[in-house]
């Protein structure tokens, strides 16, 4: 930070932030760790799941009812836990199937701010996109927005994929993008980790091109790093939502269980899918029970230490905007196959091999052949190193993050400025009460 450049008062707001599984959750981490590090004073507004933040940052919990905690999703709350409107709201939308959290999120967000208004020189939205940041803007508060990606993608993925009742189910439950495209578009500046990204906000928000800068996300080599104990042999990892279609396990499940047929192989997901869910119901029809785990909730210190210790990870998605753990694969040296789809093929360059998306032959087809050329594994990872220590490092996220916060600061100021009154005038409403 430059000595004639004062630190900034940052609210970094997330309606949900899942510590170790879900990209909103890691950047909001990361990026908060390192804007503390360059001395601004950060505050994290989050709904459940909470994040788990670095020394530095200061949490602030904005609870919710919870509705979609990972042992009792889509519950019924006792009469006890309604606290006011935003959750009658909130349930009712749930009882409608819709999602109500962003928008909610957004309204708790904006009663909290209204009341601290001076305490903040900027605020950050992690992919709310809820109309309480329209209101929150029209404080006065200088406003940006981080999209990952534009909802709308996994919309379309779904929607594609549901057939019958499922498509009118899927169509009200992210009946919220059409809030998040307005929104987008009103909002002010937005950051995005990918050109691909940007493309798509563009395209499926109607965001106008000015208004979208492209940020690449970082890695934290501290943790994701190559290790001196050797891989294990025919391990293949890949860390995603279990259930979630756009993250594309079921592909992976198919090309495993090729692959498993002829080899000794076993693969470890990083992800939780629902009891009786399609996932497990997959994995009982390919017969894959004892070759394939799911695992969940484990520390970073573990999650970095199983990804170092694969000698294959896979990225299946459908779409991906960047891919967090696409570069925590390539920063641990782990030979790596993705999705030729989304910002992959921008984010992993020339250290993966890249597959269609949804076709489990061509898959299982990479696996095999990475599993049988050692000289081509060792090629990826010395490529996916330079890759990482090129490109991804989260001190510059921070950096290239605060030049936006104050180009916002100093529009927000323009505009306020312009809007005042001339010094010796009295406003319109005053001078005609005199005629």
């Amino acid at each position: 930070m430059s000595t004639d450049d004062p630190p900034l008062r940052v609210a970094l707001l997330s309606y949900r932030s899942k510590p170790h599984c879900g990209g909103q959750g890691i950047y909001l981490r990361h990026l908060s760790r390192e804007l503390a590090a360059l001395g601004h004073h950060v505050e994290v507004f989050s709904g459940q799941p909470y994040p788990e933040l670095e020394p530095g940052p200061l949490l602030r919990t904005v609870p919710s009812l919870d509705l979609y905690r990972d042992d009792d999703p889509f519950r019924t709350p006792r009469p006890g836990e309604y606290r006011d409107w935003i959750d009658l709201l909130e349930v009712g939308m749930m009882w409608t199937a819709a999602f109500p959290e962003p928008l909610t999120f957004s309204l708790r967000a904006l009663r909290l701010l209204r009341g601290r208004r001076a305490d903040f020189d900027v605020v950050h939205d992690n992919q709310v996109l809820g109309y309480g940041m329209l209101g929150i803007r029209r404080l006065g508060l200088p406003l940006v927005t981080s999209i990952h990606h534009p909802i709308s993608v996994d919309r379309r993925i779904e929607l594609a994929q549901a057939r019958g009742l499922g498509r009118l189910t899927k169509r009200r439950w992210y009946s919220f993008v059409r809030m998040q495209a307005r929104v987008a578009r009103r909002a002010g500046p937005v950051l995005t980790g990918s050109q691909s990204s940007r493309e798509d906000i563009i395209a499926d928000f109607k965001v106008p091109p000015g208004n979208v800068r492209v940020i690449p996300l970082g890695v934290d080599t501290r943790l994701f790093h190559p290790r001196p104990a050797p891989r294990v042999p025919g391990s293949i990892v890949a860390v995603a939502s279990a259930d979630s279609p756009v993250k594309g396990i079921p592909t992976l499940l198919r090309a495993f269980a090729k692959v498993a047929t002829e080899r000794e192989c076993q693969l470890t997901v990083v992800g939780k899918p629902a009891p009786g869910g399609p996932t497990e119901q997959l994995v009982g029809e390919l017969s894959l029970a004892g070759r394939v785990r799911f695992v969940t909730g484990i520390g970073d210190a573990d999650l970095a230490g199983l990804v170092a210790s694969a000698e294959i990870a896979v990225v299946p998605s459908l779409y991906e905007g960047f891919s967090l753990p696409a570069v925590e694969h390539m920063a641990s040296g782990t030979p790596l196959v993705a999705s030729r789809t989304g910002a992959l093929p921008e984010v992993t360059g020339d250290a993966a091999v890249l597959v269609r998306p949804g076709d489990p032959e061509e898959l299982a087809a990479a696996i095999r052949r990475l599993q049988e050329s050692p000289r081509e594994r060792e090629r990826l990872s010395r490529a996916a190193l330079r890759r990482v220590r090129e490109r991804y490092a989260w001190p510059a996220v921070a950096r290239a993050t605060v030049a936006q916060y104050r180009a916002v600061i100093s529009e927000t100021a323009r505009r306020a400025a312009a809007a005042a009154p001339c010094p010796g005038t009295r406003p319109a409403d005053a001078a005609d009460a005199d005629r």
